[in-house]
This record gives structure tokens, C-alpha cells and sequence, in this order.
């Protein structure tokens, strides 16, 4: 729908008069088209409704100006953080303002008073690492911490997973500087009744909400005895907090959750709380959901910080994630659910002493069966990654359109009714017969519930429907809320006055009148709101056009089904761990997360003629910053795989608008190499002649400033043609090395280091080095060229794989094509198969033959003492961990081995290489990886796996990095460069 056609829908104004006003009073970005538009219709909910347009605020003046825009043409304005919502409080057919991309700054860190001052786009990890560098942290700890903006939590009254020690965000919001609904500035905080009357003097909107607040709570005190039922409440407004028992008068509190219906907060102050330097875990294993909830008591017993409870749905879905592959090495047993217990405390004997008394108390009473002790933290870090991510964990069991759905997961009624609660949630979704896994806070009696349904599937919406009501009707019997942690938005709304009675709620009403008297503020959301059925995103999808493709997807309507696994809770827009995803570290735009990359193909896929759609230029320049480093398809949740999808755009792309001359040139990247070392000395002389880059750069679009690869005359073949070749036995039998385009002609001494080990450890070794793998080819959407060397490669390797050889490799991009692309390119082909079965990088048969002791490392050797920092390549994170890499290297006699936790290098094969994507590519690196590197100390030693990493490291950090097969070879007393 255009932009103009919604706007009419809407009964709204016409958008292209809402555009030039804000391109005229705004100093931000202003985006009405089709695509930006589709990004920002959707948030982590069901729910989906487009927009009229997007703006990206610089400064708060820009927010009140857009806000008085909106005001004076009645169009509806929404005020978005990460747009992780749940709930569905961040969709609207009017404005969405975009707080998170400009307004990130922490103003003022007070440690004497403990308060921080921040704008609505500052990440919550963010605030926590500069807050702790005087002891102190953020307390309400949600487990999206690292994509959580403040301004999100202040909308949501957002808690987690401490709130029993922390409480809620608005425990800790002390002042809020707001715009409010007529696009003028106010300031509120807690002012006493004279103060209030005086500010409510003033003929503005800010004197009618001081002169009418104390007015609501007084006429309604009596339905107020006793509100809320629960003290972790998220849903309708807080009128409770309005008024103090001294008479001072709070307005900023009832702003905290109303989901930016009442005002947009452009600065907060909010309090910090100490950091505890002591933590100790406890991980209770159970043989049912019913003994865990049982045994919080005893938890809470001992002034539990946390209890989180894991159900063995959640559990099962973990083991099959690879990050989480270590989790059946420490646990006890098969438990049917786990119990994760935090204390902390000031004294190390004293929180270790309620921990003792903790695991005796349980093993008196017949909780659970085993307790694991966490007292290390690494130990509680492994724990506690698999306890945060239980929503995502959840999420990537979606099979098409059966998701697990977010509507009637925040309830939460008192902890001691919460077995009883939940034996009767699962009767109700047993009934239905809907699969459903359970995760949460048991020392809050909040547990995050979401049943499997497939909203496209007859009865799908009306099954959704009649559990939310049946749940509403439970929560009111046993003392409960309804929303709890997550907030109203479109899901839970509709059933406000069912959960407040009619009287608070038409306080609210008055409230939201009072603040917004145009109605103009995220309208639809706490009161007022229509049916929970409106507004179902996956209703609306029309069903895909069936689109040829050459990478095959799984699920039933292909690339749109692969696109469409993407359930928007953003994780992709972390910044400061992980590799995921590069470009929007860089950027922090929303079209350059895999989220945003992801709803723009589904937007195309969904389309008439979605092969002509992939041609659209808006599409490409969403899709041209991916760096296609796969850390998406690890890292997500979801497993979107966005490099896979880009692959196959760019071969529609293509096919509409031609190949560039460049992505010819680097998908023929061995031919290159190899005529390139054919040719060395000369090859590598004339890029030095005058003007040559500039011509490079003008004529292919590579980088003047890039240094180029260095071709050696004696390759990896030549080596291996001229070597003394005595017949041997070979103890471990035969190998394979990959010869990829890399290792072979111009770092081939990397290849001699890998062959001579391998040989050393007992194996006989063959290179094959017939041909390319294609990974060149596949990253430029050279689709056909890329599944023509994946069958000739397979047909070479076919007999080795049939055999048993392992096929090794020491380039993970490479390598790991054959485990990954070759079978999406080759779907069904059994030898693809087995190819892939035995595919392995070289550090994996090295480690054993160490451990073995067939392969010997000097404690004598020039490493010995020395500390090496390793930097793994996105592709081997991604595909198979570098778990195999680092523990070579921990084998080096004396050597001290840290991996670095630094994101993706920026260079990404030819990325880094073209022209238009120069700077970004050094702008990825400087991110975290460049810095650390530079703060190493000389004599560090420098380990990467890929020729990119290394390339880039070399070129910006000034560093010389070296592959691990090297640094082995050299500690094993070969030979080494």
C-alpha cells in the first residue's frame, strides 16, 4: 500500500505534506519510502501496521518539532527505541520517530548521588559499562540488555530477571524531561502539592497535567485501595504512583509504561544501584516443572537475587544450538527442568555460606535431584547465556508460519500460587492441543508462556482469542496481572477494562485525555484499544509467488519462508559482543541489521513478481552493506541466513541488470591468482607503476588505497611437485588438503606448514588442487558459475569421502563451503553429503594428534612465554566454532592464548577490496578489533585464520598476523614464516 493510499485509510493526513514539513522544521532524517516504511511496520510482536513515515531525530528540539508537525495536521506519532516490543505497543499508522539511531548519549554519571543522565537511545549494556566504572549498574536487568534502549524500557516499565532485589524501571526513574502532545518541552518529577499547584497556574498543556493529576487520583482513591493487585505491573497506567503519601505529586511515573501514549521522553534520570562483587549460582536439576516452581521457597529463603526457571522444551532446543553445544557436559543427568539461583552479596564466605545453606535445604525437602554449583565466572557465564535466551531459543523452533506467540506470556500472579497457576495453563493449552515451553521468573511468579500457533491456518486467529480470554479470566481468579513485564500494546489493551474494572479505567481514560487531548500520541494502545485480532501480521501476508531459485531454502514458500524466519527481536542490533551484525555496528541503521535486511526481502518476495522485485534499487542498497559474514546465522536466534539470501538476490539482481565487470573478476578469483603468481616478480610490480591504481579503481571500482595480495612464483603446487616425496608408512592413513585459491598462490607457505604437520602426525597427504571452491562466486551472486564448481569439486572428492579421508583445510571460508553452500547447492546429491561429512578444518586433526602425542610441540620453542591473541574468522565462528583453533593453539608449550571478542575485521573477502565500501570496511574494524590489536603490546603475537582477517589487520592495525598452522609448525621446529 502506498504511503498516500494508507493515509487515506487512516482517515490521516496526506503524507507528503506530513514529509515536507518535517523536512522543513526537522534536522534529522525523514524517509517516506515504500521500503522504510516496511521496516518500521513491525515490531518483535505479531502484529504489523505501515506507516506514513519515518523520521530520526538529532536532538530533542527535533522531537518536539516533529511531535508539534504531527499535532497540528492530527497525525499519529510514535516514539520507538530497538523496536523490540512484544506486544505490539511500537507499530502505528502515523510517524514513527526513532530515538535509537542519533539520541545515545549518557549526559552525566553522578556516583556520589547514584543517578545516571541519559537520552531514550542509550543501550542498557551501554549505561551499565560506564556505570561501572564507579560500581555501580542499571538495576532492572533485562535479558535483551545488549539492544534494550532506556527510552524502551521507560515506554514498557520493563523489568527482568532481578527485579525482586531491583524492582521495575520505574523504581528507578527519579525525573523525566518529556514532549508533550502539543510539541512543547516539560520537565516531571516529584513536586509537592504547592509546587504542583503553582506549575499548574501556567495556561500550557504541562499546568493542565500538573492542575489535573491530583484531581484523578483524589476522585478515585477508594477504586485505588489496593492497586495493583501485584507489584510487578507493566500494564495500564500506574496511577498508584501519581501521589505520595506526603502529598507530593509524581507525573513522571505514570509517563514510566504507558508505551508512549502520554508523552516522549527525550532525557531521564534514572538511579544506579551498587554492583555486588561477589555472585554465586546455583542450577538445580528437577525432574518436572512442578518440582522446580516448588522449590523457589527455599530460594527465595536465602535472599535469592534471581529465580529463573528453564523448562525441558527450552532445554532440548538448546542443545541443538552450536553455542550451547557445552551444556550436556554440565548438567547432571536428563532433567525435565532447570532452577538457575543468583546470590550475591559484599562478603565471599557469607554468599558462599547461603549458598551451602541453599543446597541443604534442598536436598532436605526432595528438591530436585543434583545441584551444580557456579561459582566461577565463566562457569555462571555459560549458565547464564543459556538462561537469557529463552525467547530466542523458543523463536528458532518456528516452522514457517507456526510460531511460538507472544499473547499470553506476562502474566503473573503471587509466587506461592504459581504451581497451581501453571498446572492449569497447561491443561488449558493441553486441551487445545497446543506445544508450549515455559521459562521465567519464578521468585515474581512471572512465567513467559507462548503456545505454538499458526495465525495463517484455518482457526489459527480464533484459537489465539479464546486462549488470551481464558487466561485473562485465570489471572483475575488467582490475584493476578496480565502484563507483567512486557507491557499492553495491541495484544493485551483490549483487555484493560476486564482487568482494571470499569472505574480505574475510566481514570485512564481521563489520564490519556488529560496528557492528549488530540489523541494523537501511539492512539490504540492501554485504553481505547480495538480487538487483539486486528492488525495480525501473518494474516495479512499474501501468499509468495512461487520464485526459481538456485540456492535451495527449506520451508514452503522458499527464500520468502528463509526471509520470513525473522521475528524481529533484534539481536542483530547489539554493538559491543559478538560478530552480528557488522554493518549496523557501523551504521546503527535499521536497514543494515539482518533484521531489516530480512523484512525488506520479504516485502520483495511478497510481491506480484518477485523476481522483478529483487531488482529494485531501494533493495540493493539495503542489501549492499552485508558483509555476508554468517555470524546472522549463528547468532540469530532464528538462524536467518543472510548471507545465503543475498547470494541468491544478487543472482536475480544480476540477471535483471547485468553483472558488474568486478564480481566477474572476483568470482574467477583462482584463474586471477593463478595467472597472477605465474607471472610474479612482474605481477607484483605493476601495481607500483604510476596511475595504475587509480586506473585499478576507476575501471574495476577496487580501492587505490587497499594494498593488493603479493603473488608467489614458488605456489603451494610447485612446492609440492619439487619436495623429496620418500615413501612412508602413514600411521593415521590418508588426507586431503584443500589447495584453495589463497593458501596456494599467495600465501603458500601456510599450505607447506599445514602439509608438513599433518605428515609429522602421521598422515599421508594429497592436495586437491584441481579447481576452485567457489565461495568467490557465491558471495557476487555468481549462482550457476558457483554450483558448477561445487559438482566438479564434489565429483573430485567423491571417492575420499566414500573412503573415509578426512578433507581438511586451513582457509575457513574455503573450507567450509563444502559443509554449508555446496548443500543448498547441490540438495539431494549424496556425495555432497559425504562430502561434507568429512570436510574439517586442519586444526581439528591436529589437536588430536597433539593429544595423541603423534605430534610433538617444543617446550623450548620461541613461544614458549609468549602471549598470542587469536582472532578467528567469521565463517569458522559461524560454522563450526573456533573452540578447535584456540585449543591448538593452548598447546603450544608456554604459550599464553587469549581469543579476542572483537567482531568482524571489516575486510570480508572482497568487501574490503571495492572502492564504495573502503571506508566502512575500516570503520567495522576500528569498531573493536583495531583497538584492541593496538593495545597489545609489541611483542604479542597476532593469530588470524582467514587471509581477509589477516590483510585487513596488516593494512589498519599495522600489525603482521599470522595463520595458527604457522605458529604450530614453528613450535613444533619446522620450518615457519
Amino acid at each position: 500500500m502506498s504511503a498516500t493510499a494508507g493515509a487515506a485509510a487512516a482517515g490521516i493526513a496526506d503524507p507528503r505534506e506530513l514529509q515536507a514539513a518535517l523536512e522543513r522544521d526537522v534536522d534529522g532524517d525523514v524517509r517516506f519510502d515504500a521500503y522504510s516504511r516496511h521496516l518500521y511496520a513491525q515490531d518483535a510482536s505479531s502484529y504489523a501496521i505501515e506507516p506514513l513515515g519515518v523520521c530520526l531525530p538529532r536532538r530533542a528540539d527535533d522531537v518536539a518539532a516533529a511531535v508539534a508537525v504531527c499535532a497540528r495536521l492530527g497525525v499519529p506519532v510514535l516514539a520507538r527505541g530497538g523496536g523490540t516490543s512484544l506486544a505490539g505497543q511500537c507499530v502505528t499508522p502515523g510517524l514513527v520517530l526513532d530515538l535509537s539511531r542519533h539520541m545515545r548519549a549518557i549526559a552525566a554519571i553522578d556516583p556520589d548521588a547514584r543517578r545516571a543522565r541519559v537520552q531514550p537511545g542509550v543501550i542498557q549494556e551501554h549505561l551499565n559499562r560506564a556505570a561501572a566504572a564507579h560500581g555501580l549498574q542499571f538495576g532492572p536487568n533485562t535479558s535483551t540488555a545488549n539492544r534494550a534502549t532506556l527510552g524502551g524500557m521507560i515506554g514498557n516499565n520493563s523489568a527482568g530477571s532481578q527485579s525482586i532485589r531491583y524492582g521495575m524501571t520505574i523504581d528507578a526513574v527519579q525525573r523525566l524531561d518529556v514532549v508533550l502532545a502539543d510539541g512543547t518541552r516539560a520537565r516531571l518529577e516529584p513536586v509537592s502539592r504547592e509546587e504542583a499547584a503553582r506549575r499548574g497556574a501556567a495556561d500550557t498543556l504541562a499546568g493542565a497535567i500538573h492542575r489535573g493529576l491530583p484531581g484523578i487520583v483524589d476522585r478515585h482513591r477508594d477504586a485505588l485501595d489496593g492497586y495493583p493487585r501485584h507489584w510487578r505491573q507493566a500494564g495500564g497506567y500506574r496511577l498508584d504512583r501519581i501521589a505520595a503519601e506526603d502529598g507530593a505529586v509524581d507525573p513522571s511515573q505514570v509517563v514510566v509504561g504507558s508505551e508512549g501514549t502520554l508523552a516522549v521522553v527525550v532525557e531521564a534520570d534514572v538511579a544506579l544501584v551498587p554492583v555486588r562483587p561477589v555472585r554465586v549460582m546455583a542450577v538445580g536439576h528437577f525432574a518436572s516443572t512442578a518440582d522446580a516452581i516448588a522449590a523457589t521457597g527455599d530460594a527465595m529463603a536465602q535472599d535469592a537475587t534471581s529465580v529463573e526457571l528453564l523448562d525441558r522444551f527450552i532445554l532440548d532446543l538448546s542443545r541443538r544450538k552450536l553455542e550451547f553445544r557445552s551444556l550436556g557436559a554440565i548438567l547432571e543427568g536428563d532433567p525435565d527442568a532447570l532452577l538457575f539461583v543468583e546470590l550475591e552479596g559484599d562478603d565471599e564466605d557469607e554468599v558462599t555460606a547461603r549458598l551451602d545453606a541453599l543446597v541443604r535445604a534442598w536436598a532436605e525437602h526432595g528438591h530436585g535431584y543434583h545441584t551444580l554449583r557456579a561459582t566461577d565466572p565463566a562457569d555462571q557465564a555459560a549458565v547464564l547465556e543459556v538462561r537469557k535466551s529463552g525467547l530466542g531459543l523458543l523463536m528458532a523452533a518456528s516452522r514457517g508460519s507456526r510460531r511460538p506467540l507472544a499473547f499470553i506470556e506476562d502474566t503473573a500472579v503471587p509466587p506461592e500460587r504459581l504451581n497451581e497457576y501453571v498446572a492449569e495453563m497447561k491443561a488449558l493449552l493441553d486441551a487445545r492441543g497446543l506445544e508450549a515451553g515455559f521459562y521465567g521468573h519464578c521468585s515474581v511468579g512471572c512465567l513467559h508462556v507462548r503456545p505454538f500457533v499458526d495465525l495463517r491456518a484455518a482457526g489459527g486467529v480464533d484459537a489465539m482469542r479464546e486462549v488470551a480470554e481464558e487466561v485473562a479470566e485465570m489471572v483475575l481468579r488467582y490475584g493476578g496481572v496480565n502484563a507483567s513485564e512486557h507491557g499492553d500494546g495491541l495484544v493485551r489493551s483490549p483487555f484493560n477494562r476486564r482487568m482494571f474494572g470499569d472505574e480505574i479505567y475510566e481514570a485512564m481514560r481521563e489520564v490519556k485525555r488529560l496528557f492528549d487531548p488530540q489523541g494523537v500520541l501511539n492512539p490504540g494502545k492501554v485504553v481505547d484499544a480495538g480487538p487483539m485480532t486486528e492488525h495480525l501480521r501473518d494474516p495479512a501476508l499474501p501468499r509468495a509467488v512461487p520464485l526459481a531459485t538456485t540456492i535451495r531454502f527449506e520451508g514452503p514458500e522458499g527464500m520468502r519462508t528463509a526471509a520470513d524466519r525473522c521475528m524481529n527481536i533484534g539481536l542483530c542490533r547489539k554493538t559491543e559482543t559478538g560478530v552480528m551484525c557488522p554493518s549496523y555496528m557501523a551504521t546503527l541503521e535499521e536497514d543494515h541489521a539482518t533484521r531489516g535486511r530480512a523484512n525488506a526481502l520479504v516485502r520483495a518476495l511478497s510481491q506480484p513478481d518477485p523476481h522483478a522485485a529483487l531488482g529494485d534499487e531501494r533493495l540493493h542498497e539495503i542489501l549492499d552493506l552485508c558483509l555476508e559474514c554468517k555470524a546472522c546465522k549463528r547468532e540469530c536466534p532464528l538462524e536467518v541466513d543472510m548471507a545465503a539470501l543475498k547470494s541468491e538476490f544478487l543472482s536475480h539482481y544480476q540477471d535483471i541488470h547485468g553483472t558488474p565487470l568486478r564480481s566477474r573478476a572476483f568470482g574467477a578469483i583462482r584463474r586471477v591468482n593463478r595467472v597472477g603468481a605465474a607471472l610474479a616478480p612482474v605481477s607484483n610490480l605493476l601495481p607500483r607503476l604510476p596511475g595504475a591504481r587509480r586506473l585499478l579503481e576507476r575501471t574495476l571500482g577496487i580501492a587505490a588505497r587497499r594494498p593488493l595480495p603479493r603473488f608467489e612464483r614458488e605456489t603451494l603446487l610447485r612446492w609440492d611437485a619439487r619436495r623429496d616425496r620418500r615413501p612412508t608408512a602413514a600411521a593415521r592413513g590418508d588426507v586431503v588438503l584443500l589447495a584453495d585459491s589463497f593458501t596456494t598462490f599467495t600465501e603458500p607457505w601456510i599450505g607447506r606448514a599445514a602439509v608438513e604437520l599433518l605428515e609429522r602426525a602421521g598422515w599421508r597427504v594429497r592436495l586437491q588442487s584441481a579447481g576452485c571452491c567457489g565461495r568467490a562466486s557465491i558471495s557476487k551472486g555468481l549462482l550457476g558459475d558457483a554450483r558448477r564448481m561445487a559438482g566438479a569439486m564434489v565429483e573430485r572428492l567423491a571417492g575420499d569421502a566414500a573412503r573415509g579421508t578426512p578433507i581438511v583445510g586451513v582457509e575457513p571460508s574455503c573450507l567450509l563451503t563444502l559443509r554449508d553452500e555446496y548443500l543448498s547447492l547441490l540438495p539431494g546429491d549424496a556425495r555432497a553429503e559425504a562430502v561434507a561429512g568429512r570436510a574439517h578444518l586442519v586444526a581439528d586433526l591436529l589437536v588430536e594428534a597433539v593429544d595423541a602425542g603423534d605430534l610433538v610441540l617444543r617446550a623450548d620453542s620461541p613461544l614458549a612465554g609468549r602471549r598470542i591473541v587469536l582472532h578467528g574468522h567469521c565463517h569458522e565462528k559461524a560454522g563450526v566454532g573456533t573452540e578447535a583453533t584456540r585449543a591448538l593453539l593452548e598447546r603450544i608449550p608456554g604459550a599464553e592464548v587469549e581469543e579476542l571478542d572483537a567482531g568482524c575485521c571489516g575486510m570480508a573477502g572482497s568487501f574490503g577490496f571495492e572502492a564504495e565500501h573502503y571506508d566502512l570496511s575500516r570503520q567495522v574494524g576500528e569498531l573493536r578489533l583495531f583497538p584492541a590489536l593496538r593495545g597489545e603490546p609489541a611483542e604479542t603475537v597476532v593469530a588470524a585464520t582467514g587471509v581477509s582477517c589477516r590483510q585487513q589487520i596488516g593494512h589498519f592495525a599495522g600489525r603482521t598476523a599470522r595463520h595458527p598452522v604457522v605458529l604450530v609448525a614453528e613450535a613444533a621446529g619446522l620450518a615457519a614464516r
